[in-house]
């Protein structure tokens, strides 16, 4: 289907349903306005990937009905696998399809003053403090995309940490797709201001097989001075659905955000991340991975850009496709005029199973100032025959072998996630995919 310019929805409805949300009007004109730019921005050019046929615009619902959970015992059980048995002792926000089904706040936290919500509770009893935040990282007029998320959210987060508050237990978000007909628009919002700290893991999940649904997802970061978020997400977004992702952070003096993506949709995807070290002394630290089959098409875009003085800046992709996937890999670090001393190091690998899959991984360095060091590696190959031999002279099947070399190649991302149940769902659907 060719991506048309007519908008599935009108401005009446827009305001009728930012009213019917509840919001503060500031945020229903930001809608209003979001919706007059994307009739006219134009979509995004992703590098090497022709995404003029892909239908990111066209649905007839952007709500549908679901029900909530009133507890743990009702989730499906591949979610009961990622809340794990301490469940009831974290804190734990469950989406169904557009629903805010099931969420849970520790008293510890909120005697801290830490916010942990949905986007719309969020807008209605935080509306300030959100207000001061959201779409200020990811802005609404870069292209039709964002302009296009900002008119239509319709589920996300919010999650507030003041200051010199550090959380050393997980926060966790599960976003499940159990709806075809469901189309999700999600702002997921994660700010920790100065001498904070916070681990916050998120899952998007399909329990349906195949849907022709639409993901339009922008999740911004902001970690001020001195401040540490740990952003954790696994994706596994049903086939046939087209998924549009934009995680964004930004970073001030000192602070560090990590990043450890496990990119594993089965439908067409274009993911971009991206970590503006503006303060001195900043660290941004990307890991990534990737499992492709099937036919379908996906274009990942990593990016860190430097502004201040001895910032460091690490991006880590490994990427695995088989069948007749591709993947596009683009590494940037960018140093801009000024941000000397600063630290910009990728690397890229893709592994590719089978002879119709495809891979391209693309290190690119953009440096405007002379003080300051710089690097990158790629690859793209077949499984190393060396290292098949070695393991099947030890009495190893080759199947088998193959199963221990592509899991020891994704381990540097999978390591990196901070919840078990998280990680063992990782590992699994890398099994499933690659089997």
């Amino acid at each position: 289907m060719t991506t048309e310019t007519k908008l599935p929805f009108d401005q009446e409805y827009i305001t009728s349903f930012s009213k019917e949300m509840n919001e503060p009007e500031w945020l229903t004109e930001l809608r209003v306005k979001a919706l007059e730019q994307a009739d006219t921005l134009p979509m995004p050019r992703p590098d090497k990937t022709k995404i003029t046929n892909w239908n990111f615009t066209q649905f007839e619902k952007l709500l549908v009905k679901s029900e909530a959970y009133t507890n743990l015992e009702e989730l499906p059980e591949e979610v009961k696998l990622l809340v794990g048995s301490e469940a009831k002792k974290n804190s734990l926000y469950v989406q169904r399809n557009n629903k805010p089904a099931y969420m849970s706040v520790t008293q510890e936290l909120q005697d801290k003053g830490v916010i942990f919500t949905d986007i719309f509770t969020a807008a209605r009893e935080h509306g300030d403090l959100l207000k001061k935040y959201y779409m200020t990282a990811v802005k609404t007029d870069e292209h039709r995309l964002t302009a296009f998320h900002a008119a239509f959210v319709n589920g996300g987060a919010f999650l507030y940490v003041p200051k010199n508050v550090e959380i050393t237990e997980p926060i966790q978000a599960i976003f499940i797709h159990d709806d075809a007909e469901a189309n999700v628009f999600n702002h997921v919002l994660v700010v920790a201001e100065d001498n904070s700290s916070v681990v916050y893991v998120e899952n998007y999940i399909s329990t349906v097989e195949t849907a022709e649904s639409k993901f339009n997802i922008i999740s911004e970061v902001v970690a001020n001075a001195n401040a540490t978020i740990q952003y954790g997400a696994v994706d596994t977004l049903a086939k046939d659905t087209t998924t549009y992702v934009n995680r964004r952070g930004i970073a001030g003096r000192d602070a560090k955000i990590e990043w450890s993506l496990g990119l594993m949709n089965d439908g067409n995807t274009i993911s971009e991340n991206t970590t503006n070290l503006v303060g001195d002394g900043s660290i941004g630290d990307t890991k990534s991975v990737v499992v492709g089959r099937g036919e379908q098409i996906q274009n990942f875009t990593t990016a860190v850009v430097h502004f201040g003085k001895n910032s460091e800046g690490y991006i880590l992709k490994h990427g695995v496709m088989k069948d007749s996937a591709s993947s596009i890999f683009n590494g940037i670090g960018k140093i801009e005029h000024g941000a000397t001393k600063a630290n910009a190091e990728q690397e890229s690998r893709v592994l590719m199973l089978s002879e119709k899959a495809r891979g391209d991984a693309n290190p690119i360095l953009l440096i405007d100032e002379d003080d300051v060091t710089a690097g990158h590696a790629a690859s793209v190959g077949r499984v190393d025959p060396v290292q098949l031999y070695y393991l099947m002279s030890r009495g190893i099947p080759q199947v088998e072998a193959e199963r221990l070399v592509i899991h020891g190649f994704l381990a540097p991302v999978v390591k990196q996630l901070p919840i078990e149940g998280v990680r063992k769902q990782l590992v699994e659907v890398i099994e499933r995919k690659v089997k």
